[in-house]
């Protein structure tokens, strides 16, 4: 019997978890490569797609993504740069930025996006509906956890992450 499989279950599933984010944003850095993007601006620009009726902030963002607002400043900088992001300050409020993606960003991800769901496609080829839901009820456990372990740190650190 190998290590491996001498692993308890939460021991192989939390080791795991890391090579296969590793592995596949090391697979889409080198999709998007072609494209000058990053895996990290695809995922900001999915993030304010998917997950957004209005231009969210770099807050909000930031929590979607499980990043700092630092991180999401510099890559939405950088999409900035590159004509696919809007940043705007908040109506209401000038101390607030929020993020738009443009109407070139639109033409872009429409572009490219069949190859994103052939990927997505080949990467959950032969797993089951059944499977993915299952999985899919732990990943949200895994993210409730991950939540409350971050609310427990969070009395420690401002609202701007200082």
């Amino acid at each position: 019997m190998s290590k491996v499989e001498k692993m308890s279950d939460r021991q192989y599933l939390f080791g795991t978890i890391f090579i296969v984010a590793n592995r596949v944003d090391t697979m889409l850095e080198r999709e998007f490569k072609r494209f000058g993007i990053t895996t990290k601006q695809w995922f900001l620009s999915a993030i304010i797609e998917n997950l957004f009726d209005k231009p969210p902030t770099m807050k909000e963002v930031a929590k979607e993504m499980g990043s700092s607002h630092q991180n999401i400043k510099q890559v939405a900088l950088k999409l900035e740069q590159k004509g696919l992001l809007i940043l705007q300050k908040d109506k209401k409020d000038a101390r607030v930025t929020r993020l738009k993606l443009s109407e070139d960003s639109y033409d872009f991800w429409t572009k490219i996006r069949g190859e994103g769901t052939s990927f997505t496609q080949t990467l959950f080829k032969d797993i089951k509906k059944d499977e993915l839901e299952v999985t899919r009820r732990v990943m949200q456990k895994l993210q409730l956890n991950i939540n409350e372990m971050d609310n427990k740190n969070e009395g420690d650190v401002s609202e701007d992450g200082y």
